[in-house]
């Protein structure tokens, strides 16, 4: 369970930039971005509960 979390906080944190770039590129909304962001920062969030709780 320990590397799913891990996982879920790398996947959370590599994937941030690709939304800044998309917005960036005019490909995304700011709204679509903000829904990413906060999609994103979800994903960091319960794969830190998930990894404290391996231990």
């Amino acid at each position: 369970m320990r590397s799913v979390g891990r996982a879920m906080q790398l996947l959370g944190l590599a994937l941030a930039p690709v939304g800044i770039f998309l917005q960036l590129a005019q490909r995304i909304s700011v709204a679509q971005l903000l829904l990413m962001g906060l999609g994103l920062l979800s994903l960091f969030y319960i794969g830190r509960i998930i990894e404290g709780y391996s231990r």
